[in-house]
């Protein structure tokens, strides 16, 4: 029924619910942003709830929910926008000069912990839960990269706030690069998975690891400085209102993402430099404070639609699909797996053992992870049986990450603050 009015007396219309609920949902999320930093557990965990009762009220009312497997493609469009609008903000927040010294805690959580984390749930995977060894590597390098859009409470602020604490640089910048350093290892699966032997290692090394990383990276730096210049010449000659300024933030990362794919390359690894390039044009000038203002709220708003539709997609027989070994690779990751990959990685580092911890626990999982499991369903190299269990899995463990996480950031950087003084 395209009128939500109809003749005579008619309650209840599908549409008008779900614009009651969206509202009632807005308004939760304006009121857990609020003060955030002074409750006890982050909006996500909100957000999350509010989902879950979505998807009780759709199923009551005969509703067909979305479904994770058989509407994939919807999901990676979506957590892709969220991914994109979260990775250029996180890029915009980072101060300190490209030198090795400034960036090695983020330099060695990418390079030691992330491929420990993937062998970890590799190997969790074909012990523990029986995957074939591609099924395994895949839920390893869909699980391994940290989420840019849920951990706002655990990264730096925004641009110009001057000192960045070493934990919080560390897991903003991981989470930066990481959500596009993990395509070639789901590649990597996919080939495992389709292929077999080792035929096609050469193609890997060369198409999805050398050339997509390195295009990415060249065009993300000079995307960004050539806009950040353009904006500027802009900007002084007044033909663009700095009211704007949000509006061509996402403008610029759209752009960018879109040519770094038309290319071949990684679109979230480009919009992730590319927001590190536009900080360093002209450091100091307001517009790089209002453009992540603009993309920001964005972000809100796309972490709130993809929380909602993570929650609103649970139902009990999903639940059941990963039974008790994938629910129990949940717990591994979170508290064994990359913690003890963070601790090696950070084995000569001069961080405190403390911060090592506080780094340790936050790798928190979210929208990367649903984005890269859709891209998965639609490669095809998985048999239903290996589908059902590697997208359940991630979505409890993304489901329980913003739970977990969400409620300990306030106590952990209580704690974090205290012993500092």
């Amino acid at each position: 029924m395209l009128l939500a009015a109809e003749p005579g007396f008619s309650f209840a219309d599908e549409y008008a619910l779900g614009a009651v609920f969206v509202g009632l949902a807005l308004f939760a999320a304006v009121a857990a942003l609020s003060h955030q930093h002074e409750r006890a557990f982050s909006a996500a965990v909100i957000y999350l709830g509010l989902g879950g009762v979505a998807s009780v009220l759709l199923q009551l009312l005969g509703i067909e929910l979305i479904d994770p497997i058989q509407d994939a493609k919807i999901v990676q469009r979506l957590a892709e926008i969220a991914v994109i609008v979260a990775l250029f903000s996180a890029g915009l927040k980072l101060d300190r000069p490209l030198d090795w010294r400034s960036w090695r805690s983020a330099t060695v959580l990418l390079g030691i912990a992330m491929p420990l984390t993937i062998a970890g749930i590799a190997l969790f995977g074909t012990l523990v839960m029986g995957l074939s060894l591609g099924a395994a590597v895949i839920l390893g390098a869909v699980l391994a990269p940290t989420d840019p859009v849920l951990a706002s409470d655990v990264q730096v602020g925004p641009p110009g706030e001057g000192d960045e604490p070493e934990p919080q640089f560390a897991l903003t910048a991981e989470a930066g690069f990481n959500d596009g350093l993990a395509f070639p290892f789901v590649f990597l699966g996919v080939f495992i998975a389709a292929e077999g032997g080792t035929g096609w290692l050469g193609e890997w090394l060369l198409a999805d690891l050398l050339y997509a990383v390195a295009v990415a990276l060249a065009l993300g730096v000079a995307g960004g400085r050539l806009i950040a210049a353009l904006i500027r010449r802009l900007h002084d000659r007044e033909l663009f209102l700095p009211g704007l300024d949000g509006w061509v933030a996402i403008a610029t990362l759209l752009l960018i993402y879109g040519v770094t794919e038309t290319a071949g390359a990684y679109g979230f690894l480009a919009v992730f430099a590319a927001g590190l390039a536009f900080r360093r044009y002209e450091h100091d000038h307001e517009y790089n404070a209002q453009m992540h203002d603009g993309t920001e709220q964005v972000e809100k708003f796309a972490e709130l639609l993809l929380v909602l539709v993570l929650g609103s997609v649970v139902t009990l027989a999903g639940l059941g699909e990963p039974g008790l070994t994938g629910w129990l690779l949940v717990p591994a990751l979170l508290f064994l797996i990359r913690p003890l990959a963070t601790l090696v990685a950070f084995i000569r580092s001069p961080l405190p053992f403390r911060e090592r911890v506080f780094v340790g626990w936050f790798g928190i999982r979210g929208i990367g992870s649903l984005y890269y499991v859709a891209v998965v369903l639609g490669t095809g190299v998985l048999s239903s049986s290996e589908e059902k269990v590697v997208v359940w899995t991630v979505l409890v463990a993304v489901a329980v990450s913003i739970v977990v996480h969400g409620i300990s950031a306030s106590p952990v950087n209580r704690w974090m603050e205290s012993r500092a003084g």
